[in-house]
């Protein structure tokens, strides 16, 4: 899959079958729309590719959201792999592009640059300066310009419409088996091992800790979990909290690997999660604390 970070799309990528949309989490709903664009493209004999945006435009609109997305754009490019895609489109959503019209995306962008043939999108596809443009946008230019819209319909199992709204939802509810099937695998978090106050090595559970930068926060609790770096793939139990036994102020993802009891600072590590086992509480001591991290990984290993 070629990735472009600018609009200098080579010839074998032009005339294409293209989707557009944020497609945060690639879920089923997603793979659905992408694999019935990957159809049209084989059966047409054209390449085909993703327009996507970073950062999401909900979090450049609104600096108040911080933790919104359910994968990375690292993620994102691993699962769109998968799915054998021709091109990815990476367009930097920032101010200047915030204020594009509507007309100068579809005309400068999609026809132009692109040269899209068939353009893949959801009827609630928003673009363009003040969100002006949409499906009938599309749709009034078509015609003059060459190219054919085609409304995408949502998914609709486990008797829901699958979206990544309502998979967020989930997870921040701790509902994370749901989440899990709606996304089509374990949701995950990716990151680096940072260096922690080693209090869990202490009581004989030592722990990677990892930051959630931008990612949506799941309930706050114990998780059944696998970790994955490229040495390893290991179960374990995952604490997402502020510790309050311990007073804590900031936000941590705490995980305690079975059968890994060596430094692993600075190293690239993902962690899935599986079940919710307990919600975050305050303990009155160590003791007590480990008592229960004893039954946690009972159950986490029950569970997994």
């Amino acid at each position: 899959m070629k990735i472009y970070r600018n609009l200098r799309i080579k010839d074998k990528h032009k005339n294409s079958v293209v989707a557009i949309g944020n497609f945060d989490g690639i879920h089923l709903g997603h793979q659905k729309v992408l694999k019935q664009a990957k159809l049209k493209s084989k059966k047409e004999g054209l390449p085909f590719g993703l327009i996507t945006f970073e950062p999401m435009p909900v979090m450049f609109f609104n600096p108040k959201v911080r933790n919104h997305r359910i994968n990375q754009l690292k993620q994102k490019k691993y699962q769109l792999d998968k799915l054998r895609l021709d091109f990815l489109v990476i367009i930097k959503f920032d101010k200047k592009f915030s204020l594009l019209s509507a007309d100068y995306f579809i005309k400068k962008i999609i026809n132009d640059r692109i040269k899209s043939k068939y353009i893949f999108v959801s009827k609630n596809f928003r673009f363009g300066k003040n969100r002006k443009g949409n499906i009938y946008s599309l749709k009034n230019r078509q015609k003059d310009l060459g190219f054919k819209t085609i409304i995408t319909s949502p998914l609709n199992k486990y008797n829901k419409t699958i979206s990544s709204t309502i998979i967020r939802k989930k997870i921040q509810k701790g509902k994370i088996k749901e989440a899990n099937k709606l996304l089509g695998r374990p949701w995950s978090v990716e990151g680096k091992v940072i260096k922690g106050e080693k209090r869990g090595r202490k009581i004989g559970f030592p722990t990677c800790n990892i930051r959630m930068k931008d990612y949506i926060i799941p309930k706050l609790g114990v998780y059944s979990v696998i970790a994955k770096t490229k040495q390893f793939k290991k179960r374990g139990i995952a604490n997402i909290g502020y510790r309050p036994t311990f007073n804590g102020l900031n936000l941590l993802l705490e995980v305690n690997i079975f059968g890994i009891n060596k430094n692993l600072y600075n190293k690239e590590i993902t962690i899935y999660f599986i079940n919710f086992i307990r919600s975050e509480r305050k303990f009155k001591g160590l003791e007590q604390l480990k008592k229960q991290i004893k039954i946690d990984i009972i159950k986490s290993k029950k569970n997994v």
